[in-house]
């Protein structure tokens, strides 16, 4: 007994209970369309820094902010061609103004619709000549279109990009999404709740499901949310953002509305024999100990429900499996 005091091994009678009945779905982060933004370059063209240098990840930003520049780099024939263009707008605009003004001068001995003519001829070329110089315009400002933070930055002076090159993703740190996929088109009708393997302290929230396969499977959303905080001290703050990462790989226990009658126990009390069989120990008597193979699912990221192998007259193993398991 004192041995088993010194593993910490402690035991339940084990109790039958209807649980709902769950699914492990992957799932990936992903950005929530009304809290995050992508920066692309409209041009092709050269990146530059703006006066305060690019801004890095994990860094704040606010809507508006100026976050780099785009230096144009047009096409050298197409360049050529439209400034062969000017020049010919140039001249003609020089020719049609000398008319105006020759107009002008003998206006009263000429018709008035000539003189209006050749205004509107001078004004038309002044209005060709500025449209085609917009598009010598020599450099685009990429600026934040929401406020958040910098996930990702792929911005380095001198760089050359090509049109619609992601350059900066922007995010809220407490508003992100993830998107789960199933093979089950009829599961998004049965989710009553969801959670995330591994990573404690958030809530999923079904926000739809998909109405289009992609690659044979069907996407579903849950929109991530920090549970109910509880109180920090100083040295230990409460959480203000979701511990996720855009685009990091994740697993999801979906619980479904349809229900399952089995043992509720701690994940810790499910451990592997040699055979690789998913077993549980069994308390058959003073300091005696079997491993007993059953069938389990997961029922959310802390515990499991075990549906086959057990009977109510068991008393298992919840802490301390693993220690058991490695006495021979």
């Amino acid at each position: 007994m004192a041995s088993q005091r010194l593993m910490g091994v402690r035991t339940v009678l084990a109790q039958p209970t209807q649980v709902p009945q769950t699914s492990e779905l992957p799932g990936r982060v992903v950005l929530d369309p009304n809290a995050g933004a992508r920066v692309q370059s409209p041009v092709a063209g050269q990146i530059e820094a703006g006066p305060g240098g690019f801004p890095v990840p994990g860094q704040r930003v606010r809507r508006g902010e100026l976050l780099a520049y785009v230096q144009h780099l047009p096409d050298p024939i197409g360049a050529a061609s439209l400034q062969a263009q000017l020049a010919e707008l140039r001249a003609a605009q020089a020719l049609a103004e000398q008319r105006w003004q020759r107009l002008r001068g003998l206006e009263g001995s000429v018709p008035r619709r000539e003189i209006e003519a050749a205004q509107s001829e001078l004004q038309s070329l002044q209005a060709r000549q500025q449209a085609l110089a917009v598009g010598q315009r020599p450099r685009v400002a990429l600026r934040a279109p929401v406020n958040g933070v910098i996930a990702r930055a792929e911005a380095l002076a001198g760089q050359v990009v090509e049109s619609r090159d992601v350059l900066f993703e922007i995010v809220d740190p407490a508003r992100l999404w993830v998107e789960a996929s199933t093979a089950d088109v009829a599961l998004g009708q049965r989710v009553a709740a969801a959670a995330l393997v591994g990573v404690p302290g958030v809530r999923l929230e079904l926000i739809g499901t998909g109405a289009a396969m992609r690659d044979g499977l069907l996407p579903l959303l849950f929109r991530a949310r920090l549970s109910p905080p509880t109180a920090g001290t100083a040295a230990n703050p409460a959480p203000t953002q979701l511990p996720l990462a855009l685009g990091q790989p994740v697993t999801l226990i979906v619980q479904r509305t349809d229900t399952l009658q089995g043992f509720v126990l701690p994940a810790e009390a499910i451990t592997r024999n040699p055979a690789n069989q998913p077993v549980v120990w069994i308390k058959s008597g003073t300091e005696r100990y079997i491993p007993q193979p059953v069938q389990f699912r997961a029922l959310d990221a802390a515990t499991v429900v075990v549906h086959e192998g057990l009977g109510t007259d068991n008393r298992v193993v919840v802490r301390g499996a693993a220690l058991l398991a490695q006495i021979r």
